[in-house]
């Protein structure tokens, strides 16, 4: 039966168990994952923590009490340690603001199950499906899992998310060995924990707006200076960032700048979701330059050279099918068109992703330019 643990007693007595078989010789593991709500803050509310033990131990944490967030941070941050964990991006940055700490070192079972060609992006119940044959139940997803005391489905699901972790670790261990992968396992997961760690915001956020490619250079400097001005506000006042000013309402300031206060209430006018209490800051951001702006890059629709990019990705393609990698693994669009616009290997695609794609890659690249 699963324990349910709002001290940080048991967990204290957990790490000191854990410590003693690292002494002993014994790699001690943690199956781990945890339950938060993100619907009205910026940042994730940890509202479970699950632990599972190599011996079947089950424990269902409360961060909620007094002194457990310390505790799992012993834990958490003991490189001893090894946490297996599945699709870990967002129940890092929750560990990370609550706990104050990270699941060093990480075994995500996603990752690991894209890398073995199992699949790309696979949930947690699809590949425990796969790999062990165990089906479990998904019902509690959306539970407020703030609430206390927590039902009796919500504790059987949650003991659920950590049960076969163990399990499914093996399996895929036995997998990365067999095509020699763990090297690229345990570097995707250090960059998950490097980015969670320094969690700096999207430098570029404008990129990710559709709109953006319709606007012209000041207009996306302008938009670029809203973004990241709504994101410094977000995490400072824990809100999420369309409380703050919605995509649309960003992208028609950044294409018709307010002259002035009266102008900008005037624009408010015509938005019922806008942000009327803020809009000195508003106005302020619009007109300040950031330091970096010169360096922006800009977003693109689909300007490039098609031709190129359909070379890149044939070649991607290509490369992907003699590994045995799920599509996408190797190389993301995004990826593949920073690639083109000229950076030089960017985030995932160094490391062995380079090693692997640059024979291709490279005679494609060498043509930029030339056309």
């Amino acid at each position: 039966m699963p324990r349910w643990i709002d001290t940080p007693a048991p967990l204290n007595a957990l790490h000191d168990t854990l410590i003693a078989a690292a002494s002993a010789g014994t790699a001690p593991i943690i199956g781990l994952d945890t339950e938060f709500v993100r619907e009205r803050t910026y940042w994730p509310q940890l509202a479970l923590v699950q632990i599972s033990t190599s011996d079947g131990d089950i424990l269902l944490v409360d961060p909620l009490c007094p002194g457990v967030p310390e505790a799992l941070a012993a834990i958490l941050a003991d490189t001893r340690i090894l946490k297996v964990m599945h699709s870990a991006g967002e129940d890092l940055v929750a560990f990370k603001h609550a706990c104050k700490a990270l699941p060093e070192p990480l075994f995500d079972t996603q990752v690991a199950a894209a890398l073995t060609g199992v699949g790309a992006g696979l949930g947690y119940q699809r590949i425990l499906l796969e790999l062990l044959g165990v089906n479990v139940d998904k019902g509690e997803t959306r539970s407020d899992w703030l609430r206390r005391p927590l039902s009796d489905s919500q504790l059987h699901y949650a003991a659920d998310d950590v049960r076969h972790l163990h399990a499914l670790h093996r399996e895929l261990v036995d997998k990365l060995d067999l095509f020699d992968r763990m090297p690229w396992l345990q570097e995707d997961c250090a960059r998950m924990l490097a980015n969670a760690a320094q969690d700096e915001g999207d430098r570029w956020p404008h990129l990710g707006m559709r709109t953006a490619q319709f606007l012209d250079r000041d207009g996306q400097v302008r938009l670029l200076r809203l973004l990241r001005w709504r994101d410094a506000y977000a995490r400072d006042h824990d809100r999420p960032r369309s409380w703050i000013l919605d995509n649309e309402l960003a992208a028609g300031l950044a294409r018709t700048p307010p002259r002035d206060l009266a102008d900008l209430q005037r624009a408010f006018d015509a938005s019922p979701k806008a942000p009327r209490k803020l809009a000195s800051l508003i106005l302020a951001a619009i007109q300040t330059p950031l330091p970096d702006e010169a360096d922006m890059p800009p977003a693109k629709g689909d300007d490039r050279d098609r031709a190129t990019y359909k070379q890149l990705q044939q070649a991607v393609a290509a490369r992907s099918a003699e590994l045995g990698l799920p599509d996408g693994v190797l190389a993301s669009r995004r990826w593949l068109e920073a690639l083109q616009d000229g950076e030089d290997w960017p985030g995932a695609l160094s490391g062995w992703r380079r090693t692997q794609l640059e024979p291709a890659l490279a005679p494609v690249l060498a043509t930029i330019g030339k056309r």
